[in-house]
């Protein structure tokens, strides 16, 4: 079961993020237990609040110039266990129970790419070929 705030909290939160000049914060997903890092991506206030009162972890796009609640396309969605900021306020951490992968490569991380013998190689096998998911 998701974790949702309410009010009150959802407000200490915003109080304490500072905002870069665009109005977004880095927010680094983090799967619960594993500690493993899943992606890194951009919250506005709005997708902070979204996320603090469903319980389902929504990011802005900056591509899209939108809002996006992970999953919502892919079915491979991240649910929020904690949700939290760092000493600046200018970063938070969002552990989540991440259904599906988390990478839009069909990788269960962003980060599957490392210098290995000198080279650049992806080190994560694709799971999920996400052209297949994006046609049904």
């Amino acid at each position: 079961m998701p974790t949702t705030y309410p009010q009150a909290a959802v407000d200490k939160m915003l109080a304490a993020i500072q905002f870069d000049p665009q109005g977004l914060v880095p927010a680094i997903a983090q799967q619960r237990g594993s500690g493993e890092v899943l992606m890194m991506a951009y919250m506005d206030r709005t997708a902070v609040i979204e996320t603090m009162r469903t319980g389902r972890v929504c990011y802005w796009s900056r591509s899209r110039k939108a809002p996006w609640r992970k999953g919502d396309t892919s079915g491979h969605i991240q649910e929020l266990v904690e949700l939290r900021v760092d000493c600046d306020g200018d970063t938070l951490l969002v552990e989540v129970e991440q259904t599906g992968v988390a990478c839009h490569t069909g990788r269960h991380n962003c980060f599957f790419r490392a210098i290995r013998g000198g080279e650049l190689t992806e080190i994560a096998p694709i799971e999920i070929d996400m052209e297949k998911v994006a046609e049904e």
